[in-house]
């Protein structure tokens, strides 16, 4: 009982009620990595036991594998997302014990979504919203905050609290967008690191056309796959042609993002660009929508010239009402009619574009693009690690220094808190407060010097 203590403990899972022996919860898979635990009941994690080493078992099979039963009972229930564009966004709900209830935005993280997002096959998180961005509920709001590690399979693995945040109403109910791919892979090339890209969304997998795919991209997957480094970008007469859907055929190219840029549409196996006559703030909604980038930017300064298209206009006098979900809901001339130049080809940006940079080319404050504006990062939990990670994302070098504070050059702290993991493989995928929560002052704000600067 006294390991058994230790684990609960260690959860946050209140007391030990039970400790089991003999696969309780059925059989485990993968090393045995500890035998004959002995705690002394004073340890604050199980790896602080004495043991016979790690992988060293006296001959167990997973049938004899541990178990134990904790007193923290679990009040709450399944996740749902509801009221957003499609079934991996919207305002998240709980459902326990008959009903469903809001979450209070402040009582929610970057750890909890990663669970949410996983658990409702709707791969990870893309952002965490607050202020009831999906609309106000009308069910009851839950008082409990769930305190995620961020690697539970199921939210009913995290432990709760009362939560302190006793002030919450519907405006403060929490919404969450997921990315909806679950899975990537490489087929049909010589080794897993090579081949055709295909993405899984919502268990149905599809491919990505060439032209939507660059090396920025590449690198990005072949990280994610643990491939090192893209060594090139090639078309499908290297590993042949796909099946099932071809899942971009909007995009937005010419800013290094997937939110921001000159806007091209699929049509007739080729690429082509949309004409400004007639376009308004309606039309770029439906474009941000259909994208899952949030909302279209209005009057707001554009961080990048996405420059002429080439090859066919496809769309002129695009026609929205706004609320359409995709593009092809809304009204055109048809397909290739216009009196356009590619000069007149439309950009668009929308509210979830992302942006990051050093004020000093490879060094100095990093600040934040987002929502329409530059913001600055606060320097709390900031590592080496993770400076590292965003140096490379800028190009600047394998490391950075340790992050130190300086004084903000920018009004607003975009976001707190911010610790990428060794396996994040991008500054988005890296746990840190919501998009305007922050504990710090103005000269509280992440200064960082990457080996590329020297």
């Amino acid at each position: 009982m006294t390991d058994a203590e230790v684990v609960c403990r260690e959860l946050g899972c209140g007391k030990a009620v039970e400790a089991l022996s003999n696969a309780p919860f059925g059989p485990g898979s993968g090393p045995i990595w500890m035998d004959d635990v002995a705690c002394s009941g004073s340890e604050s994690t199980l790896k602080d036991c004495r043991s016979r080493g790690w992988g060293v078992s006296g001959g167990c099979s997973h049938y004899e594998d541990a178990g134990v039963r904790c007193s923290e009972t679990l009040n709450y229930g399944r996740p749902g997302l509801v009221a957003g564009s499609h079934l991996c966004s919207g305002r998240l709900e709980m459902y326990f014990g008959g009903r469903w209830g809001s979450l209070c935005d402040a009582a929610f993280d970057q750890q909890d979504a990663e669970v949410v997002c996983r658990e409702l096959d709707c791969g990870a998180p893309v952002q965490v919203l607050g202020a009831a961005a999906f609309d106000k509920g009308d069910a009851q709001m839950w008082t409990q905050e769930i305190q995620c590690r961020g690697n539970e399979s199921h939210i009913q693995r995290c432990p709760s609290s009362n939560s302190h945040k006793t002030n919450c109403t519907h405006e403060n109910d929490v919404g969450l967008i997921c990315s909806g791919y679950t899975d990537l892979r490489l087929v049909n090339g010589p080794d897993i690191c090579s081949g055709r890209v295909e993405l899984q969304f919502l268990n149905e997998w599809g491919t990505v056309c060439d032209a939507c795919w660059d090396m920025r991209a590449a690198s990005v997957l072949c990280r994610q796959l643990n491939c090192g480094i893209a060594v090139s970008v090639v078309g499908s007469e290297w590993f042949g042609e796909g099946s099932g859907e071809i899942w971009a055929d909007v995009f937005l190219v010419g800013s290094g993002g997937d939110c921001a840029g000159r806007l091209e549409v699929f049509h007739n196996g080729s690429w082509g660009t949309v004409c400004d006559d007639s376009w308004d703030i309606k039309d770029a909604h439906v474009v941000c929508r259909q994208l899952q980038c949030g909302v279209a930017l209005s009057n707001q300064p554009v961080p990048a010239w996405f420059g002429p298209g080439s090859g066919p206009i496809w769309l002129d006098e695009v026609e929205c009402e706004g609320n359409e979900t995709s593009l092809w809901s809304c009204s055109s001339p048809g397909w290739g009619k216009h009196d356009c130049q590619h000069k007149e080809d439309v950009g668009v940006v929308c509210s979830e574009f992302k942006e990051i940079r050093l004020t000093e080319g490879c060094e100095g404050n990093l600040e934040v693009f987002y929502n329409g504006s530059w913001g600055n990062v606060c320097w709390n939990k900031m590592d080496r690690d993770t400076a590292s990670l965003i140096c490379q994302e800028l190009n600047c070098g394998r490391s950075g220094s340790e992050p130190s504070y300086s004084d903000g050059l920018k009004p607003r702290n975009w976001f707190d808190n911010l610790n990428c993991r060794r396996h994040d493989s991008n500054l988005w995928q890296c746990p840190s407060s919501a998009w305007g929560q922050n504990d710090c002052d103005n000269d509280e704000v992440a200064k960082i010097t990457c080996s590329g600067s020297d």
